[in-house]
């Protein structure tokens, strides 16, 4: 009995083996405990291991890849078409073993550890960028019902922590020292923590010359290209950046027939954090170009056409694109020049 491919599906504690030989029999079918697995696959002549793309599962790839495996990660939208009947490990396994072999199939890098303890510096500090949100929401709302409201801003919530701590609060009832002091020492605590993580991202940032190069282009800074730096290791794996610009969930959903394309909003697809981060930097490049529209009339001439969201979104998808250019040749954004009103092209330069 030889096994050529093996499909794998992952969880915490048990997980399901799925093999089958040259001829596409299924010669191996079972559950193993967590301490099984390397072991199991240790004893295997080296074969094409399939996984789902989740949780745990660049760990794995990287640990049975050191036991001479090729180890494929696979999107699980992609292998839910292949479940015959029924949502249990073994028909998932066995699904995950025949989707690995579609010559069409699209795999998922597998992220090296450097690479998710930079991701994992971004997930922790968007945690606690909401967490400061949700602490200035509730601090701003319950004083509100006091009649205390202050400016926006971080001087607007300044201003509110000062009354609360300030002699001049004895007027407030005692208890609500008591309720809102905790939020406020919170809140320091979590401000302090941003600010540590903000100086590790820097420190990725000055430590990586793909990031350097990306913040060149307009729309990206040190947190959004040190991101994209970390989680698009190889810009290879895109065939251009209209690629990138799809995984990244920055295109139209089709819904077309007949001959007849039916575009709706953007597909919302691949990695939510990036999206978010190219449409933030798309949105502060609008509102530069509406205080200098000579130096983005491409811009321009589309806010004449379409509303404001729509052309954010629309130059999020260009940023990615250019982004991903940046990626390939190793070189940084040239702004285009310009005559008058008429740009002459963009152009990149190392």
């Amino acid at each position: 009995m030889h096994v050529t491919t093996i499909g794998f599906d992952l969880a915490k504690s048990v997980f399901q083996v799925h093999g089958v030989d040259a001829a596409g029999r299924a010669v191996v079918a079972k559950a193993l405990r967590r301490g099984q697995v390397l072991a199991f696959f240790g004893k295997l002549r080296p074969c094409l291991i399939g996984m789902e793309a989740c949780a745990t599962a660049h760990h794995w790839a990287r640990e049975v890849a050191k036991l001479g495996h090729t180890v494929r990660l696979i999107p699980p939208a992609y292998v839910r078409p292949y479940v015959r009947r029924g949502k249990n490990d073994a028909a998932d396994a066995a699904a995950i073993c025949e989707a690995v072999t579609r010559p069409s199939m699209r795999f998922v890098p597998v992220k090296t550890a450097e690479q998710q303890a930079a991701l994992m510096t971004h997930r922790s500090r968007d945690l606690l960028m909401r967490q400061r949100t949700q602490l200035i929401n509730a601090l701003r709302g319950h004083l509100a019902e006091l009649g205390l409201v202050s400016p926006k801003g971080r001087e607007g919530v300044a201003s509110l922590i000062g009354v609360v701590r300030a002699e001049m609060a004895n007027a407030l009832p005692q208890t609500v020292h008591a309720a809102l002091s905790p939020l406020i020492d919170q809140l320091e605590v979590t401000e302090q923590q941003i600010a540590t993580l903000d100086k590790a991202i820097h420190a990725q940032h000055r430590a990586s010359q793909a990031s350097q190069h990306l913040e060149t282009i307009p729309g990206i800074g040190v947190i959004g290209a040190t991101a994209i730096a970390a989680t698009i290791a190889d810009p290879a794996a895109f065939k251009s950046g209209r690629d990138l610009a799809a995984w990244i969930g920055l295109v139209p959903r089709q819904n077309s027939s007949g001959g007849k394309e039916r575009l709706g909003g953007i597909s919302k697809q691949g990695d939510r954090y990036l999206r978010k981060l190219l449409v933030i930097g798309a949105a502060a490049v609008l509102k530069r170009a509406r205080q200098q529209p000579d130096r983005h009339p491409w811009l321009v001439a589309l806010l004449s056409r379409r509303p404001a969201k729509v052309a954010i979104v629309a130059l999020a998808n260009k940023i990615a694109r250019i982004a991903w250019s940046v990626l390939v040749r190793g070189a940084t954004y040239r702004a285009p020049a310009f005559v008058g009103n008429a740009a002459k092209g963009l152009a990149m330069g190392t």
